[in-house]
């Protein structure tokens, strides 16, 4: 399996678990194009990527700007959204509706909006990867909407598939990874996570960008998943 001669877009693709895709794919002998709102984000993620690859800012909760995005670019093979800001974690008691509304917008309404703009821009046998998450199926106090975001997006997927067939659609649902994800916590409380959840896992570590990585060009060259949850944790969900 080969994603020679494709292009593959990755929106949020300039950091973290996104980056490490893009740069999976290029490896592969993709093509890649990579988005996110950040322009210096951009500009440091194309200083590590193939001279072939391509990037831009975007707001990714912009519809209009999304849709102008797409409609600049050719026919390509794979759509991967891995679009997210540091995790929201937010006591029920205490709840900020607005924030728990704002971080629905990026990684749910953003995916959605960005396979409406782009499924039209699909090759034939190409396919949508989405991100999920373990929190979805095992979380923590404090993570209900996280959890309910992963819930989401894995309902997403499988009516996608559906209504976009033959068009594949899948999602990757890491667990604790060592990414940018954790940027809200201190550099202390980072490691403290990493390490009591090492010790729990059943494998013995965190999950680095380069393992969740391999699961989204699994899923780009896996032409007989659709509707696919591909779970990547660690045993999360067993302890």
């Amino acid at each position: 399996m080969t994603l020679q001669d494709q292009r593959v877009v990755l929106l949020g693709g300039t950091s973290g678990i996104g980056l490490a895709t893009a740069g999976l794919a290029a490896a592969q002998g993709a093509t890649v194009i990579v988005a996110s709102s950040n322009h210096e984000s951009v500009k440091r993620a194309l200083d590590t990527l193939p001279t072939t690859a391509a990037g831009q800012a975007v707001d990714l909760t912009d519809p209009v700007a999304v849709k102008a995005f797409f409609d600049g670019l050719d026919a390509f093979d794979h759509l991967v959204y891995t679009a997210g800001e540091s995790l929201t974690l937010l006591d029920v008691e205490s709840m900020d509706l607005a924030q728990a509304r704002k971080a629905f917008e990026l990684r749910y309404f953003g995916a959605l909006g960005a396979v409406s703009a782009a499924a039209s821009k699909i090759r034939p046998g190409g396919s949508v990867v989405l991100t999920s998450g373990a929190a979805g199926d095992r979380p923590n106090p404090g993570w209900s909407v996280a959890a309910s975001i992963c819930g989401a997006v894995d309902s997403l997927v499988r009516a996608l598939a559906v209504e976009l067939a033959p068009l594949r659609v899948n999602a990757v649902k890491p667990g604790v990874v060592r990414s940018p994800l954790w940027s809200n916590l201190s550099v202390e409380d980072q490691q403290t996570l990493y390490d009591e959840t090492s010790r729990l896992l059943p494998v013995g570590r965190v999950g680095e960008v380069t393992d969740i990585a391999e699961a989204y060009v699994y899923l780009m060259n896996q032409g007989y998943a659709t509707g696919t949850i591909l779970t990547v944790d660690g045993g999360h969900v067993l302890v």
